[in-house]
């Protein structure tokens, strides 16, 4: 048997979820105290067929005045990409790794203008370095197992 090209597409990119919340309005916008503001980032990855899995990158941006919650934006940016013929241990990295990155500036985008359209001054996440992600992950794996 021939060994098949390696194949790495991208079927699609799309905004699976997003939410926004601003429980305390319009009492909490006329506040002139700066809010503190919680960004956390997830990524998952699921099978969708035989060779082709979704990467989702997900964000959740709470902003504060003290206890009160300006707003709360969650979003869930995904991509369908086609992985074939690809060695098991670059499957991690590919996924981890290389597929998020694709993801995440339109995550980013949709973020900034979400939250803009609340009628907020947008909030643009900081760049992601998805190596160092996914390696941390991996020695978090790592360290579980051994313990």
């Amino acid at each position: 048997m021939a060994d098949q090209d390696p194949i790495f597409q991208i079927q699609r990119v799309y905004l699976k979820e997003a939410s926004l919340e601003q429980p305390n309005s319009p009492a909490i916008l006329l506040e002139q105290e700066q809010p503190s503001v919680d960004i956390q980032l997830g990524v998952e990855a699921a099978p969708v067929a035989d060779g082709v899995y979704e990467i989702a990158v997900t964000a959740t941006v709470q902003t504060k005045i003290q206890d009160k919650t300006v707003f709360l934006v969650e979003a869930k940016q995904a991509g369908i990409f086609e992985i074939r013929h690809l060695p098991e241990d670059q499957m991690g990295p590919i996924m981890g790794i290389a597929c998020p990155q694709i993801v995440y500036p339109y995550l980013r985008g949709n973020v900034a203008d979400l939250i803009q359209r609340a009628g907020f001054p947008p909030v643009h996440l900081a760049e992601i370095n998805f190596q160092a992600m996914y390696e941390q992950q991996q020695a978090q794996a790592a360290g579980a197992v051994t313990q």
